[in-house]
């Protein structure tokens, strides 16, 4: 049998780079990436800079503000990862024609969706939050019943976002999955999370209000700083996550629907 020549070859090494380049090119998912983290991280960290260089004495007015807004945004993350990610291990295990030649309805599977979503993000959260408590000696429970509140609501518009992702997914094929990790950091500078949304320039505070996510951050700060629970934050959270979720629930249907007359389903792939 005949070895295989070690010396190094620029043909073939050049053969798998513009394999790599058309995948690349092929996929505006992959190429949008590549510029989004660095764009998140600078606008985010630049509008926290800009907040706290003038108002350097806000941490020490309700300690552990910081941790309890890492710890509730992280429940929309696991909340939109939980919904996107079941869908994908469907799709990477091409399991989603065998599904829906069962009685299963888009509906129920959808609701099952959201059903593990909520037990994922418990899964992850909780044990944080414990720690936390243990590390920093700040419990994100002495926020009382508001915390339920912040936690549904946060919970709702990850599933919204996630049946989104899905549906696009679903649309775009296995080349838009990143979509799953980046699409709910682009609203993370729009939510408040680690400073009022008065700290934003004024063009950007209707964009932000209209985010469900910053009303509940106004609300977790009303609680901890002045001691009060902010009805209206709670009332227009709940409104826009209604609005939010009939959307995505909508859109996703609509996208199964699609599939199947196009016969995408047993087809999933790049």
């Amino acid at each position: 049998m005949e070895l295989p020549n070690p010396a190094f070859s620029w043909r073939r090494t050049m053969a798998l780079f513009f394999r790599y380049l058309y995948l690349l090119r092929g996929s505006w998912p992959r190429i949008l990436e590549l510029a989004y983290w660095p764009t998140v991280q600078m606008v985010l960290w630049g509008l926290i800079t800009r907040f706290l260089l003038t108002n350097s004495s806000w941490l020490l007015e309700a300690s552990g503000v910081l941790i309890a807004a890492v710890l509730l945004w992280d429940v929309l993350f696991r909340s939109q990862l939980g919904v996107s990610l079941s869908f994908l291990e469907e799709m990477w295990l091409r399991n989603l024609g065998q599904l829906f030649v069962s009685p299963l309805r888009p509906w129920e599977f959808i609701a099952a969706l959201l059903g593990i979503s909520l037990l994922r993000t418990l899964i992850g959260v909780v044990p944080a939050a414990l720690l936390a408590i243990l590390l920093y000696h700040y419990s994100i429970f002495e926020l009382g019943l508001p915390l339920l509140a912040f936690f549904v609501n946060l919970l709702v518009l990850g599933w919204a976002i996630g049946l989104m992702v899905a549906a696009a997914i679903l649309r775009y094929g296995l080349g838009a999955e990143s979509l799953a990790w980046l699409v709910v950091f682009a609203i993370a500078p729009l939510s408040g999370i680690y400073y009022p949304i008065a700290a934003l320039p004024d063009w950007l505070q209707p964009a932000a209000y209209a985010l469900p996510a910053a009303h509940v951050f106004e609300g977790m700060r009303a609680v901890m700083f002045e001691g009060v629970f902010r009805w209206d934050s709670f009332g227009w959270a709940v409104g826009l996550n209604l609005l939010y979720l009939g959307a995505g629930w909508v859109i996703l249907l609509a996208a199964f629907r699609a599939a199947r007359v196009r016969g995408l389903l047993l087809q999933i792939g790049e």
